[in-house]
C-alpha cells in the first residue's frame, strides 16, 4: 500500500500578491517541489469589491480596490506561467480564495468569468462586513455587533451556508475559522445545541453539493493547539463521509507544506480517504 502524496488545496499566499505574506510565489512554488509535493493549489485572496472592503495592511499601503484587482490580475497570469514552467515537477491548480460580504455574489462571479480559475476556496472571514480574522479588536468589534460569543457563531455560520449555496465552493476554507479569537471558549460553544444545528445543517450541504473541506493547517503555524477544523468536528464530518484534504494556508516559503504530513496521519487514524479529489470549477448558484 503506497503512502497518500503530498497535497494542499489552501495557500501559497505570496509577498508579491499578498499584503500579510512573504516571499515569491514562485519561492513557495519550489519550495513545494523541494518538499516532496506533486500537487497544490495555490489560491490568492480576491481583491475587493469596493475600497470599503479592504483590508488593513491594504489600506495602510495605500492600495485602492483597483489597484487589488491589478494585482490580482498578475497573480493570476503569474500563476498560469508557472503550471506551465513546472509542470513537469509539479501539477498546480490556478485557484483563488473568496470572500463574503456585501456585494460578494456578483463579484465573484465577474472574477471567474474574467480570470477563469481551476477552482474555488469559499471562505467567511467577515460577520456583518466585520473581518473578525484581521485582529483581535475586530472580533470584539464583531461580538459587540451581534450581541453575544454565541450569536456571532450563529451568525457565521449563517453567513457561511449562504456562501456555499451560492459559490459551491470546490474547498470550504477552515470551517470553524468564527473560534479565532475564542481560544479558553471554542470547545464548549461548538457543542452548544443551537450552534450545533447551524454546523450540521453546514455539513449535511457540503455533503449534498458534494464539495471538500479544508483541513487547515495555519494555527499549527501560529502554535496552536489543532488546526481547523476542531477534532469534536472532524469526527462529525468522518462519519458523513465528507472528504477532508489537507491545507497549509501557507504565507511564505518556509510554511510551504508545513504539517501537511501530519495532518494526512490524522486522517488516516480516522479513517479518511487520502486519495485526494481532482479540483474543478462547479457552476455557482445564480438565482
Amino acid at each position: 500500500m503506497t503512502s497518500p502524496s503530498l497535497i494542499s488545496l489552501h495557500g501559497g499566499h505570496s509577498g508579491q500578491f499578498c499584503c500579510h505574506a512573504r516571499d515569491r510565489l514562485e519561492e513557495i512554488v519550489c519550495a513545494y517541489i523541494e518538499k516532496g509535493f506533486k500537487t497544490v493549489g495555490i489560491t490568492e485572496h480576491i481583491p475587493p469589491v469596493s475600497d470599503q472592503m479592504r483590508y488593513p495592511d491594504e489600506i495602510k499601503q495605500g492600495l485602492t480596490a483597483r489597484d487589488l484587482y491589478q494585482r490580482f490580475d498578475r497573480y493570476m497570469t503569474e500563476v498560469k506561467r508557472l503550471k506551465t514552467v513546472y509542470q513537469s515537477k509539479i501539477h498546480i491548480h490556478a485557484g483563488m480564495e473568496t470572500e463574503t460580504y456585501t456585494g460578494y455574489l456578483p463579484h465573484v462571479k465577474q472574477l471567474i468569468q474574467n480570470f477563469k480559475p481551476d477552482y474555488i476556496v469559499g471562505s467567511v472571514h467577515h460577520v456583518d462586513d466585520i473581518c473578525f480574522d484581521y485582529s483581535r479588536e475586530e472580533y470584539d468589534r464583531a461580538i459587540r455587533h451581534c450581541g453575544s460569543h454565541e450569536q456571532m457563531y450563529l451568525r457565521y455560520f449563517d453567513l457561511q451556508f449562504e456562501m456555499i449555496n451560492n459559490l459551491h465552493p470546490f474547498v470550504v476554507g477552515h470551517f470553524d475559522l468564527i473560534r479565532i479569537h475564542d481560544q479558553e471558549g471554542y470547545e464548549q460553544r461548538l457543542l452548544s445545541p443551537a450552534i450545533q444545528e447551524k454546523i450540521l445543517r453546514n455539513l449535511h450541504r457540503i455533503k449534498k453539493l458534494g464539495l471538500v473541506m479544508d483541513f487547515n493547517l495555519r494555527p499549527l503555524t501560529r502554535g496552536e493547539k489543532e488546526p481547523y477544523i476542531t477534532p469534536s468536528l472532524l469526527k462529525m464530518i468522518k462519519t458523513m463521509d465528507i472528504p477532508v484534504v489537507p491545507g497549509d494556508d501557507s504565507h511564505g516559503q518556509d510554511q510551504a507544506g508545513g504539517h501537511v504530513a501530519h495532518a494526512i496521519e490524522i486522517l488516516e487514524t480516522m479513517g479518511f480517504d487520502t486519495h485526494w479529489p481532482e479540483p474543478r470549477l462547479l457552476p455557482l448558484n445564480i438565482e
